[in-house]
């Protein structure tokens, strides 16, 4: 019955796949899209940039050094009792927790450029257990699976938003398996306000933005702010969305659409995307405080009624996932 079922999903993403990388190429489909992002922009105009989102002027631009944003903090405050829900306003972040895993593990079993010497606890990296800050954790959907994995060490999981946390906070109690001290903690702030490790030694393995930059106003200060924490040798890695035509209709008229969309209307601003170019320009240029590896994306396609499927190439214009490690 398994073998039954393999063929019709493996037709459903071939399908995907094949729409993802030809659906740019109809000049109708793109003359659309590109009209209704051009009118996203101009609505926005006197509270956005266009620039790449990545430029450090729009950190000097900054007048607040807090990457919280009161509006964000509203919005996900109103969503907080229903994030434990897999049916929920949360559910496609409940579908995508498996890929975020897959995409760490590739990204740590990558033959590593680092020159720093490894751990001495740690000889054998198969046996290696990894240290995570989770930053704008949520109701825990990452933080808490991370925490359970044999190979995690601690899990520091941070989010401005108080309600999420505090839900967060009563999902651990409800499982014994993160009641251990230490294990899995919780708090209620943001990053400017999570005091840096004195010790690279105290520092994180791996650093988590999941579905976090697209939410943030000046994302070269809040990156800037959030990699001290991150040892030498550690990964960043995350997930956001293309700043494109294509992802304004899936991610705003559709998915946000009365009746039909799976997210809550106003959970995303269009304008705060990120391409991948952006981003990989912000660790290749040197404007990223340290020194970095390669920078690595993966595409994702969420697929109706199948869930989420890695799609090479879909980086582009939709979901990804980033990961670059952290040299010195």
């Amino acid at each position: 019955m398994a073998a039954t079922a393999i063929g019709p999903l493996r037709y459903a993403a071939n399908v995907v796949e094949m729409y993802s990388t030809n659906v740019l190429r109809t000049p109708r489909t793109t003359r659309l899209c590109l009209r209704m992002a051009t009118l996203e922009r101009a609505r926005t105009r006197g509270t956005s940039s266009q620039k790449p989102r990545y430029h450090s002027s729009m950190a000097a631009n900054a007048t607040t050094a807090s990457s919280v944003s009161a509006s964000e903090v509203t919005h996900f405050s109103r969503l907080a009792s229903s994030w434990w829900d897999p049916h929920g306003p949360s559910r496609l972040l409940h579908l995508m927790n498996p890929l975020r895993h897959e995409f760490i593990r590739s990204c740590l079993q990558r033959p590593s450029s680092n020159t720093y010497p490894p751990d001495p606890e740690n000889r054998n990296e198969n046996e290696r257990r990894h240290s995570y800050l989770d930053v704008g954790c949520g109701g825990g959907i990452f933080a808490s699976s991370a925490a359970r994995l044999p190979t995690t060490s601690r899990v520091t999981a941070i989010d401005p938003t108080e309600s999420v946390i505090q839900v967060a906070k009563e999902h651990r109690r409800s499982d014994p398996a993160l009641a251990a001290p230490g294990k899995l903690d919780y708090l209620n702030c943001a990053i400017e306000d999570l005091p840096v490790p004195s010790s690279d030694g105290e520092k994180y393995d791996v650093l988590t933005v999941f579905e976090v930059l697209e939410h943030i106003d000046t994302p070269s200060t809040f990156l800037e702010t959030a990699i001290p924490h991150l040892k030498p040798g550690g990964w960043l890695i995350g997930s956001t969305i293309s700043r494109s035509p294509i992802a304004y209709l899936t991610t705003k008229l559709i998915a946000e659409a009365p009746l039909i969309g799976v997210v809550p209307r106003g959970t995303h601003d269009w304008n705060k995307y990120i391409n991948p170019p952006e981003l990989r320009g912000y660790f290749e240029s040197g404007t990223a405080p340290g020194r970095w590896g390669e920078f690595i994306t993966q595409g994702v396609v969420y697929i109706p009624a199948i869930g989420w499927r890695f799609v090479q190439g879909s980086e582009e214009f939709g979901n990804y996932f980033f990961g670059v490690q952290k040299l010195g």
